[in-house]
């Protein structure tokens, strides 16, 4: 009785190690190899899948997504005799579970090798200064070499990056010298040509403040004489029409005066000749206004009397100095 039950057991164990040998479920994005007494059969895809337990066997299971992978640095010698330590950056993604399963034995070692390999012929044919400004042409060519190897081994490589390229430190020390010179020759030719154009443009503000002034300078003249000739024309035009005679010349004549002897520097006041003939003017003027039958005034005796003759008045000498 024991026996049986003990059969029984072992075939209801071996009855559920079966159904989930049948059983395999492959997540998305993945894929299996299934061999069959060692014998590619076929590739299970993503979902539910049914085997034959013990016979089928589940060889390998491969992710489909785009995969990165960085490479140590790798030195590498230029044309120009130098070397250089590169970093690599590998994206790359599965297309053939079967071919990356059957044709290399590890592909992410393959991509290595020929990454390094292929590298260094590139950099070879490159001198420093290209290679430090070339990652482009370099990310390129190394696309190109990688994407042809490896398609025969299900995988596609998408991209390749440089992350960094090291020169030696004694050259790196001598690029940053020269650059720092650069920097600095750059900063005095820019200087150099600030001030130029300052000074440039502060001579051409000069020239143009000096010929504004100028004109506005002569349009001042030539408005101010043209104010004084129309002034000078009214008065000349007021006067005719006004038919001045001279008494009035000499009367206007003599209410200037005053205006001539104002300011306090005026300590010596000299009495132009003109006077005497303005006096004239206006002595014979007052004279017509006397009436013709007047007789002279007598004095006690009858006989007449004398114009009153004025004291002549005496001025100060005119002080050559």
């Amino acid at each position: 009785m024991n026996s049986v039950i003990i059969v029984l057991v072992i075939l209801v164990i071996l009855a559920f190690v079966a159904l989930i040998k049948t059983i395999q479920v492959i997540p998305q994005a993945s894929a299996a190899i299934v061999e069959r007494f060692g014998r590619y059969t076929r590739t299970l895809n993503a979902g539910l899948n049914i085997v034959v337990p013990f016979i089928d066997t589940i060889r390998n299971r491969i992710d489909l997504r785009e995969q990165v992978v960085p490479f140590p640095p790798q030195p590498v010698i230029t044309q120009d005799n130098l070397v250089v330590n590169i970093d690599t950056v590998i994206y790359y993604q599965v297309t053939n579970a079967r071919d990356a399963t059957y044709e290399v034995a590890s592909y992410i070692q393959a991509i290595e090798q020929l990454t390094v390999t292929t590298l260094r012929n590139i950099i070879g044919s490159m001198d420093l200064e290209s290679t430090l400004t070339s990652r482009e042409t370099i990310n390129a060519g190394l696309r190109g070499v990688l994407d042809e190897a490896t398609g025969k081994w299900g995988i596609r490589v998408n991209r390749v990056e440089l992350k960094a390229i090291e020169p030696p430190t004694s050259i790196q020390d001598s690029m940053e010298k020269q650059m720092r010179a650069d920097r600095d020759k750059r900063a005095a030719i820019l200087t150099a040509e600030g001030a130029r154009q300052a000074q440039i443009l502060t001579a051409e503000g000069q020239k143009q403040a000096e010929v504004l002034r100028a004109e506005g300078q002569a349009q001042a003249a030539v408005l101010r004489a043209d104010g004084e000739a129309a002034a000078i024309r009214t008065v000349f035009e007021a006067i005719h029409e006004g038919d001045a005679d001279q008494k009035l010349l000499a009367y206007q004549y003599l209410q200037t005066l005053p205006e001539i002897a104002k300011g306090d520097s005026n300590k010596l006041w000299i009495i132009p000749s003109e006077i005497g003939d303005a006096l004239k003017g206006l002595g014979g003027a007052f004279t017509g206004l006397a009436p013709k039958d007047a007789a002279p005034v007598a004095d006690a005796n009858g006989i007449p009397a004398q114009p009153r003759m004025e004291k002549r008045r005496e001025y100060p000498p005119i002080d050559p100095e």
